[in-house]
């Protein structure tokens, strides 16, 4: 069995991981922003022709 001290001790906090650097094309960058651009264009156009929830009352 393990020692009883060590059963219920908190972990030790990590280290939060660093953020890492991607150096990309400006043609990759200007595809990308186009792509964002675009899916959110979709979802927009998606979200426009959805019912709209009735607001709950009592």
């Amino acid at each position: 069995m393990s020692d009883p001290s060590n059963t219920f001790k908190k972990a030790p906090k990590r280290k939060p991981m660093r953020g890492r650097n991607v150096a990309v094309s400006p043609e990759m960058r200007e595809a990308y922003a186009k792509m964002i651009k675009e899916r959110e264009e979709k979802e927009e156009a998606y979200n426009r022709h959805l019912p709209q929830d009735p607001p709950r009352g009592r």
